[in-house]
């Protein structure tokens, strides 16, 4: 999410009040955004030079780095971030922003020709007349367009922002492209002359503007604009002229945003004329710039109007889960700077006018999402939707975890991908190429198959921790991948419980004791052999395990899993020094 940084005394002027840290931080989770850290500039320039900071001075401007959400465009300033949160205390009243009444005779105008749509089609325009700066307004100000640039604008890709001192410019403005050698201007910061094709060799070794020069480079014309007097204002996106750059002592702001997404150009225009506009003479208050095309169509810009949107109660209520009232939710929403009102006596819908500042407001869960952060997450209650219903494997599982843990068994987790030698080769087993399934083009050959046993996972973890003190008792209750033509994927998930017991005492009857117990807390009786209405157990012949050490579980007349003592071969193909005895059995068998 975008970062901004203010200086907290400035910000806390703004605010009309001092806040501890711990106060700030808990207005910003409130509001939904989030202090992320505390430093000064003099260590943000440190830092950017790679310098050691010295010992913090008392005198030093503590800056406040400030995560906001990236669709909140408002808030990428101090004046915007500071409104927000007065608005959000109750402290003032939603501003209401006005175009100027101005004659369409008198308006300023900006003429787009035909070749534009080449290379960079839009161009929006607005004044700031009576504007006041100080330094701090002034960078500011400047450093608002450089965050729209990073953000909304892709790197001046889809918006390009230019702001002119208007007392040095003469309208009516005219849009146009040209071939690079006709372009000619002094560029900001600069004294000498140069054509625009000369300017791209000059700003490539410029390590802020080289990065923006792709953008029109390889075209045939480069966009630019001029004044009446063929005065160049800029050559959007790369720089401004040198001769109608902004200063302390400037007064009135032309603000020009060229752009290939005029939907963006509209919401950079707002969000700049907005956030400043509390500086002019007519507070809120801006003028407006009639922008003329080729074809003779013409549309007047900023677009400062509010647009309506009906959204239920009920919606509203039931998304978040908490019984408001009418009144509560207009209240919550004025807070989050949504003009809101009832839409009629008795009607339980409510009326949200959204101001050009929120441009993120594009569908009814915008607004019931402003509810909520206005009402407090914290502040709803916890609770769970009838409709989500564990499945019964879960719950079966997550019993079988509680139990085995319980006789001092620790659970792990472990890879379901694996090599097809810890698959079959390592356990013994041979590869009948119709149970595992295999991984197309491995990035590694330690993942080459989706296991078919827990059991490679759990030997793996027991020899990478042989050191540690004996017994290791370990668990995991696990998926694995069988093969199945019976299913439209060639494949079926299979629920797993395994575990294993590894000391210099470990036999048999210790992991016999286990499945005894699992057994035991499912509700599967001990029954004699052939009865199919309980559990028994029938000596096995697997390659894993001892001969005569092994057994398998048949539960209603079919092997369900089996256990016994590891085979001392497999055990020392996983590098394990220690006896250890296994259990593996299918926990959908119970189902």
């Amino acid at each position: 999410m975008p970062t901004v940084s203010v200086g907290r005394d400035r910000l806390f002027a703004a605010l009309g009040r001092s806040y501890t840290q711990e106060e700030f931080e808990d207005l910003c989770f409130n509001f939904g955004i989030e202090l992320d850290d505390v430093t000064t500039e003099k260590a943000i320039i440190l830092k950017e030079k790679n310098l050691k900071d010295e010992k913090p001075s008392l005198d030093d401007e503590v800056i406040y780095k400030i995560e906001v959400p990236a669709n909140r465009y408002d808030l990428l300033c101090l004046e915007g971030l500071a409104q927000a949160l007065r608005i959000f205390n109750g402290q003032e009243g939603i501003p209401r922003y006005t175009v100027a009444n101005v004659s369409k005779e008198s308006m300023l105008k900006m003429h787009v020709k035909r070749e534009t749509s080449l290379i960079r089609p839009f161009v929006v325009c607005a004044v700031l007349r009576g504007i006041t700066f100080d330094e701090a307004i002034y960078n500011s100000f400047i450093d608002l367009q450089d965050k729209l640039h990073q953000n909304i604008c892709r790197k001046r890709a889809l918006v390009a922002i230019g702001t002119h001192d208007l007392d040095t410019l003469q309208g009516p403005f005219t849009y146009e492209a040209l071939p690079p050698p006709k372009i000619n201007f002094v560029p900001l910061k600069q004294v000498k002359n140069f054509r625009a094709d000369e300017l791209m060799e000059f700003y490539k070794s410029d390590l802020k503007l080289k990065k923006f020069l792709h953008i029109i480079e390889k075209s045939k014309v480069f966009p630019v604009i001029y004044d009446h007097n063929r005065t160049v204002l800029s050559l959007p996106p790369i720089i401004n002229s040198a001769h109608s750059a902004i200063t302390l002592k400037t007064k009135n702001v032309f603000i020009e945003c060229t752009a290939t997404d005029l939907t963006k150009a509209k919401i950079v225009l707002n969000t700049m004329v907005t956030a400043f506009s509390a500086y002019c003479e007519r507070k809120f208050e801006v003028e407006p710039v009639e922008v003329i095309s080729f074809d003779g169509n013409s549309s007047v810009y900023p677009d400062l109007s509010e647009y309506n949107m009906e959204v239920p109660l009920s919606y509203i209520t039931g998304s978040i889960g908490v019984p408001l009232e009418v009144d509560e939710v207009t209240s919550l929403l004025n807070r989050m700077q949504l003009h809101a009102e009832q839409s009629g006596l008795g009607d339980n819908n409510i009326n949200v006018s959204v101001p050009p500042t929120r441009s993120d407001i594009l569908h009814p869960c915008d607004v019931m999402e402003d509810v909520a952060i206005a009402y407090g997450y914290n502040n709803i209650p916890r609770r769970k939707l009838s409709s989500l219903k564990p499945l019964p494997l879960n719950q079966l599982s997550d019993l079988v975890r509680y139990e085995i843990a319980m006789n001092g068994f620790s659970e792990v987790l472990t890879w379901i991908l694996c090599s097809k030698k810890e698959n079959f080769e390592m356990l013994n087993r041979k590869d009948d190429k119709s149970t595992a399934a295999i991984i197309g083009n491995p990035r590694s050959s330690d993942f080459e198959v989706v296991r078919t046993s827990l059991m490679p996972g759990m030997l793996k973890t027991v020899g990478h921790n042989k050191d540690h003190p004996k017994p290791i008792k370990i668990f995991e209750v696990g998926d694995v991948v069988l093969l199945d033509e019976k299913k439209d994927v060639g494949a079926s998930n299979r629920r797993l419980l395994a575990a294993l017991y590894c000391g210099a005492n470990s036999g048999f009857e210790l992991i016999h004791s286990l499945v005894d117990r699992i057994m035991e807390v499912i509700g599967t009786p001990f029954v004699q052999v052939g009865d199919n209405t309980g559990y028994y157990i029938e000596l096995s012949d697997e390659p894993e395990f001892l001969s005569g050490r092994q057994a398998k579980i048949i539960y209603k007349g079919r092997c369900i899993g089996i256990f016994g003592i590891v085979q001392p071969e497999v055990l020392n193909n996983f590098d394990i020094p220690d006896p250890c005895s296994f259990v593996e059995l299918d926990m959908e068998s119970f189902l």
